[in-house]
């Protein structure tokens, strides 16, 4: 991967390969994979320390099947929600597709309800409270909304809008093949800041939640609830500097990922505004 790209007009030219080393036609590490890897692990080591401190449920024996069931939840959620919310013809029409991962094509939202399913199923299973569950995982989530974001950048794909700010960048892949870099209008880098919203502020926000309160144990699920709504605002922000996908409508003059927001917004209010119980000290732990 080249840091020292031509800049044209004072603007960088994106010439980052989404492979880490060595490749041979599609077939090599992609950064893409590398940031889903991370995302996990590190909701694995989070995952941990709540057992291990005393604010989980879930011991610390428990978290691999935990994860299973996250991992299962991002990727078929994710892929299944991608195809059924932004190209639900191309679903109909070439349903294989579906399998060319290496093409990329995940859905954030598809991946919220892959993993609210997979994590009803874990909670049954385990005979822990669901919404407890939802706190523990939401709170590592945006790790991984973090990586997948710069993977994006990496990536040179979903840009933002043109811009002339000093920072733009230029996506050589947002032209029509053959047009010369000269010609190529500058971008906003939108990944890098859906990056830092729905990544790195995100998960300061929920850890600071987690740790500086007592708020998931008082009343489970509204931190859940909270992680919500917060995301879909970061998500409706990065969407006014975003380009909206190539074929892609609107809805209600909104693009598809601020228009899929407001059901997490409708969520997010349902689990703050509920009145559950808190946590029984005494409910056993799984195991």
């Amino acid at each position: 991967m080249s840091f020292l790209a031509a800049s044209i007009n004072g603007h960088w030219v994106h010439d980052l390969s989404p492979f880490f080393g060595p490749h041979w036609g599609n077939i090599g590490i992609r950064y893409y994979g590398l940031s889903y890897l991370l995302g996990f692990v590190t909701a694995w080591w989070l995952l941990v320390r709540y057992a291990r401190s005393g604010r989980s449920l879930i011991p610390a024996e428990r978290v691999p099947d935990l994860m299973v069931a996250i991992v299962l939840g991002v990727l078929v959620g994710g892929r299944l929600g991608y195809f059924l919310l932004y190209q639900p013809q191309t679903l109909l029409e070439a349903p294989l597709d579906l399998l060319r991962v290496w093409d990329g094509g995940m859905a954030s939202h598809g991946g919220f309800i892959g993993v609210t399913i997979a994590l009803a199923w874990f909670a049954r299973s385990q005979k822990v409270p669901f919404l407890h569950v939802g706190d523990l995982v939401v709170s590592t989530a945006p790790a991984g909304l973090f990586f997948g974001r710069l993977a994006n950048f990496i990536n040179g794909e979903l840009w933002g809008k043109v811009s002339d700010v000093s920072w733009a960048v230029i996506f050589p892949k947002s032209a029509s093949p053959g047009m010369p870099e000269s010609l190529i209008l500058p971008r906003h880098p939108s990944q890098l800041y859906e990056a830092a919203l729905e990544g790195l502020a995100l998960f300061i926000f929920v850890q600071w939640r987690f740790w500086r309160s007592d708020v998931a144990a008082r009343q489970p699920g509204r931190l859940a609830g909270e992680f919500l709504i917060a995301y879909a605002v970061v998500r409706a922000i990065g969407e006014v500097f975003r380009e909206p996908d190539a074929g892609v409508d609107p809805i209600w003059g909104l693009s598809r990922g601020t228009f899929y927001s407001l059901f997490l917004v409708l969520a997010g209010l349902f689990l703050i505004l509920r009145r559950g119980r808190s946590l029984d000290a005494s409910t056993p732990k799984a195991g």
